[in-house]
């Protein structure tokens, strides 16, 4: 004997599990949280940089410009905006992302896939290093480096070596996020 009763419910019960089966899919996860800002002070700075990166340490403003023909590592006063110290970069580079590490400076170019490193005290070129592809934002954690180029993938570099050492990439509700630069 078979009861109708309980095969329409069974029906209905395997209809509504479909639909919250499918409906899950299609649920989206909650929107990251938004910040905002204030500002607390501002200080004056050089309008005619274009300006790449910047690290303030030790009181003292670090910045890398960009353009070709006006690139440039400097070290400026934040106070007044007064440049202490700056090196231009050969014309046929645009500078990018820089970081301060330890005793000297790192610097990327956009698209020559080549970096420069600075002494931090004397802002003396001291060296370069290659990279593929292109180069934008450069950070440090006092460990690793870290460097983007314009794609949703960061590299993670050795310090010592700057050899690459892995790869992640970064998502937003599981879709890749691009036209990463800053790296606070």
């Amino acid at each position: 004997r078979v009861c109708f009763a309980s095969l329409e419910a069974m029906k209905w019960i395997w209809v509504l599990a479909t639909a919250l089966l499918l409906s899950a899919q299609f649920v989206r996860p909650p929107a990251p949280p938004r910040y905002g800002y204030r500002v607390v002070k501002s200080y004056p700075h050089d309008p005619g940089a274009f300006t790449q990166g910047l690290e303030y340490r030790d009181g003292v403003l670090f910045e890398g410009t960009g353009l070709n023909g006006r690139s440039s590592v400097r070290r400026v006063r934040l106070q007044d905006g007064q440049i202490l110290a700056s090196v231009p970069l050969s014309g046929e580079y645009f500078g990018e992302g820089i970081t301060v590490q330890k005793s000297r400076i790192l610097q990327l170019t956009w698209k020559h896939g080549v970096g420069f490193i600075y002494d931090r005290a004397t802002l003396r070129k001291t060296g370069s290093f290659a990279y593929p592809g292109e180069g934008w934002g450069l950070a440090n954690d006092g460990k690793l480096i870290y460097m983007s180029d314009g794609s949703s993938t960061i590299r993670v570099w050795d310090p010592v070596t700057l050899k690459e050492l892995r790869r992640f990439s970064v998502k937003l509700q599981g879709r890749p996020i691009d036209q990463l630069n800053e790296l606070e």
